[in-house]
């Protein structure tokens, strides 16, 4: 990894953290967001991936708009680092632990591959 791309994960990681905390307190059911990356195509090779407690919680996130209050957290905060994604909203995944234990045993990382980092 390339130091500048040490300095932008080191930004994101921090950036996405400030999400993650003001969402934990905000948005009912969201437990925690991670991201994946591939500097050589960034950034339309971002992908961030909320996950709520269940599918239950997540489809009430999305009844009640608080999905789009997460893209809207997110934007804003890659906003202030400087980046722009036209179309952010396809970038952004949500998920539950609940169907990661039903179809993966919990294991996020065999979850993950699934995801196309572009």
């Amino acid at each position: 990894m390339k130091k500048t791309d040490k300095k932008l994960e080191k930004a994101l990681r921090d950036g996405l953290t400030q999400v993650c905390e003001t969402a934990l307190d905000s948005v009912v059911g969201f437990v925690w967001l991670t991201h994946l990356v591939n500097f050589n195509a960034f950034p339309s090779s971002l992908k961030i991936v909320c996950v709520f407690e269940n599918d239950a919680d997540l489809a009430n996130a999305r009844e009640s708009g608080q999905d789009e209050y997460l893209c809207r957290l997110i934007t804003d905060e890659l906003s202030e680092m400087g980046v722009s994604i036209k179309n952010l909203r396809e970038l952004i995944q949500f998920d539950t632990e609940e169907a990661c234990e039903r179809s993966h045993n919990g294991k996020w990382n065999e979850r993950f591959k699934r995801l196309t980092l572009h």
